[in-house]
């Protein structure tokens, strides 16, 4: 009787319609959340930007395109004088720095012309050997006293005198003359130091009053329509293969001429010349700055090129870009590149022709969570 009746329970509650527990039900489709005016993240990595939020981060879109264009490799590098245009002042003698104007010593940045006079140099002595100098002066002037006074005789006995002792007691008075100015000048002379070219104080180590060394750079000058840059390459690059170069400065593009190529290694690596002879250009970078060389060869490849600002980093360190998949609606790309021209990128692999990339902007929408 036991197992009849709870065979009978078992039918009866088999009678009742199955009762799913809350979040449980599978057959009703779960309704899309609203996503109103807020960004988001979506599971699926995309970013939800309404169009209120786009315009408050300055969003902006580039469509992009395939092109073919040269092969680019960066050579790292740094700003080098001019050596046509450009001059180092160094102090011959050892001594003490002197003003040469009313206005002082010159400073960086000054304006200066060829053979203008930027400072004096007053030899330093030292105390004996100033002493051994007056007193070789103070000789010399009591030579040249008696030497006159002879002369003065022998012209007066010019009738009964030969002529050529007349002469010789003449020659005597120039030679001591000479003497005493040479000595007189070492004493008291000061060297002056000499623009070398027209142009600006790049570099300036004179104060009034320092006490130089031979061979000591006080002033370094640069042409301000000239600029010279070195990059070192550690390939073998031959003369004809090369181009063009650019490197990026203050968020601008700077087109480069080839000048030519060292043809001895400096530690391994091959010395190649560039050079720019804009207005300004000069003063855009300054000398011994490290700069990123973008080199462009004749051999031609294909690619998208891409604003450098529209890379940034994901999660996992990986270069990505933002792309706009929909009004209100980027998705992420992992994208592989290579140089272009300090400004653009040349994307090689995870984009498309027609693809509309953020190109001001994308660090932002990176923050979104």
């Amino acid at each position: 009787m036991k197992h009849l009746s709870l065979i009978i329970c078992l039918l009866a509650s088999c009678s009742f319609p199955l009762q799913a527990h809350e979040g449980h039900d599978h057959d009703k489709a779960k309704p899309q959340p609203n996503l109103g005016n807020t960004p988001q993240r979506q599971p699926d990595g995309t970013v939800f930007l309404p169009k209120s939020a786009q315009r408050q981060m300055g969003l902006l879109t580039e469509m992009i395109s395939k092109q073919d264009l040269p092969r680019v490799i960066e050579l790292p590098g740094k700003v080098v004088m001019d050596p046509h245009l450009g001059g180092r002042v160094q102090a011959m003698i050892p001594g003490r720095l002197e003003a040469a104007g009313a206005h002082g010593l010159p400073s960086a940045g000054t304006l200066v012309k060829k053979g203008q006079v930027l400072a004096w140099v007053v030899p330093s002595a030292g105390q004996i050997e100033r002493s051994n100098q007056n007193a070789l002066l103070a000789e010399l002037k009591a030579s040249r006293q008696l030497a006159e006074k002879r002369l003065n005789r022998l012209r007066e006995l010019a009738d009964t005198v030969p002529k050529k002792e007349i002469e010789a007691a003449e020659s005597e008075v120039a030679s001591l003359s000479g003497r005493m100015a040479a000595v007189g000048g070492g004493l008291n002379n000061r060297e002056a130091l000499v623009a070398p070219v027209s142009g600006v104080i790049a570099l300036s180590n004179a104060v009034i009053g320092q006490v130089v060394e031979p061979r000591e750079l006080i002033f370094e000058l640069v042409d301000p329509d000239s600029l010279h840059v070195e990059a070192l390459a550690y390939e073998v690059l031959m003369p004809d293969q090369v181009a063009s170069a650019t490197l990026a400065a203050n968020g601008k593009s700077v087109a480069l001429n080839f000048i030519g190529a060292s043809r001895r290694l400096r530690e391994q690596s091959l010395p190649l010349i560039f050079e720019n002879h804009d207005a300004g250009a000069g003063l855009a970078l300054p000398l011994g700055l490290p700069v990123k060389v973008q080199v462009q060869l004749k051999a031609q490849v294909s690619g998208l090129p891409v604003p450098l600002v529209a890379l940034s980093r994901s999660q996992a360190n990986e270069v990505m870009v933002w792309v706009k998949v929909a009004p209100e609606r980027f998705a992420p790309r992992t994208v592989q590149t290579t140089p272009f021209d300090g400004v653009r990128v040349m994307v090689t692999q995870g984009l498309a022709a027609g693809d509309r990339v953020v190109v001001q902007g994308a660090n932002l929408i990176s923050q979104v969570r």
